[in-house]
């Protein structure tokens, strides 16, 4: 990844990021794949296990739902935690706990069984996320991170590109020592998240100064470089967790997230379904439901990169969101396969591009010692309004209308009101903007 620079770059700068980058972000990639694979691949077994469990939409969609309750009530402590007790020690701790609770997504035998394991599974991997975010604002300079960011979240839509072929396959495995292929695709998409848990104690380094990787050189330019970078005004600062959960910034950036929270979720769990109701094989619907993510897994890191270069957040922010709602709506609207695939693409793009210049906006805007609560706070809170409130409205609506598409109309005008309070939140410049711009190329 070579560095190049609108503005002027030292050496020290360049060879610092570069070996930044290269050694923590593919890793942590990797680490975010599997468990947006663990987390999603429940869409793909439903295909046999609600048939085989006899549940219903509903049901199915108040289980999936119980992964973001536990995950909301879990984040905070969780990303508190990874601040006391270092990165290394409790992402390995959270990959290893959920990689164990996926596998044991294969014992499922009725609704209970099923509400009890997502609730745990969301507690287990509560706190990765924002986790990482934090973990990163310790390496990586600000006018680096919207792309960063991006390129780290590219394991989202590559989790779906990637694992719902491979779900697929899995759930070929059908009957294979007396096993039926959706319990295949649990035990097998779990066992990768422990052994890759196991080797974060191995790779991680928590903080630069534990970076044996890095020369001293390097360790005091990134240092100072973040040390100075914390001293610049924020919207947040420091406050009890009570106060934080009523902060307007908090909220307003958690309402925000909710839309892209709401449309990736969602669709994460659902989409196999839609797709499915055109009459497609299972085959055919994990091939056809990659096309999105495959899309949105280019794009967003474009859309990053495009964010840092020119230093803007807010316009690159509002944008994805515009697409997501002109999707959702397009979605609602289309009775044909090929116009409802294209309108998918446009939500997921907007839902993915969004995420790396918002979470450079909202990292901006906390202080040094607010930035652990509060990028826990504003992820669990569009978590649970986004994954857990609105999975389980788009079932309700499906059951009260029958269609796939109708029920995406809620998500929509969660769109709508989303955009504006963005707008109306980084008004009359009051946004924060990264402090210098620069291009990784």
């Amino acid at each position: 990844m070579q560095l190049t620079g609108v503005r002027e770059q030292s050496a020290i700068e360049r060879q610092t990021v570069r070996k930044v980058v290269w050694r923590l972000v593919p890793f942590l990639m990797v680490c975010y794949l599997l468990a947006f694979i663990d987390r999603g691949n429940v869409g793909m077994a439903s295909l046999q296990m609600n048939h085989d469990l006899g549940m219903s939409a509903r049901v199915f969609g108040f289980g999936s739902s119980l992964f973001f309750i536990s995950y909301f009530f879990c984040e905070v402590p969780s990303n508190l935690a990874l601040q006391k007790y270092g990165a290394r020690l409790w992402i390995a701790r959270i990959m290893i706990t959920w990689g164990i609770v996926s596998a044991a997504m294969a014992l499922v035998h009725n609704a209970t069984s099923f509400y009890v394991l997502r609730f745990l599974l969301g507690a287990a991997e509560a706190g990765f996320f924002p986790g990482v975010l934090l973990y990163l604002s310790y390496w990586i300079p600000t006018s680096y991170r919207a792309r960063i960011v991006a390129t780290f979240m590219v394991a989202i839509p590559a989790a779906s590109f990637i694992g719902s072929p491979i779900s697929a396959l899995l759930l070929q495995m059908d009957g294979i020592a007396g096993l039926r292929g959706w319990h295949w695709l649990f035990i097998l998409e779990g066992v990768p998240t422990i052994l890759l848990g196991i080797a974060c104690l191995f790779f991680l380094a928590n903080k630069p100064k534990d970076a044996k990787w890095l020369n001293e050189d390097e360790r005091t330019w990134l240092a100072s470089t973040l040390a100075a970078e914390h001293k610049a005004p924020k919207k947040v600062l420091s406050m009890p967790l009570t106060k934080l959960f009523r902060n307007r910034y908090v909220l307003c950036l958690a309402l925000v997230d909710t839309c892209a929270s709401a449309a990736g979720s969602t669709l994460s769990v659902w989409q196999p379904q839609l797709l499915k109701s055109f009459g497609l094989t299972v085959m055919q619907t994990g091939l056809l439901n990659s096309v999105p993510y495959a899309l949105s897994s280019v794009l967003m890191v474009y859309w990053g990169r495009r964010s840092d270069r020119l230093g803007e957040r807010r316009w690159h922010t509002v944008v994805p969101m515009l697409l997501i709602g002109l999707g959702l709506f397009g979605t609602s609207l289309s009775g044909t396969l090929v116009p409802t695939l294209g309108m998918l693409c446009a939500v997921l793009v907007g839902a993915y591009s969004f995420k790396g210049p918002f979470w450079a906006l909202a990292t901006d805007m906390l202080s040094n010692s607010a930035v652990a609560a509060g990028l826990a706070t504003v992820n669990a809170i569009a978590n649970l309004l986004g994954g857990g409130l609105m999975v389980n409205v788009y079932g309700w609506v499906k059951a009260a209308t029958g269609s796939y598409s109708l029920a995406l109309m809620p998500l929509a005008v969660l769109t709508l009101i989303s955009v504006t309070t963005l707008l109306l939140l980084t008004r009359k410049g009051d946004e924060t903007q990264p402090t210098g711009k620069a291009e990784v190329a």
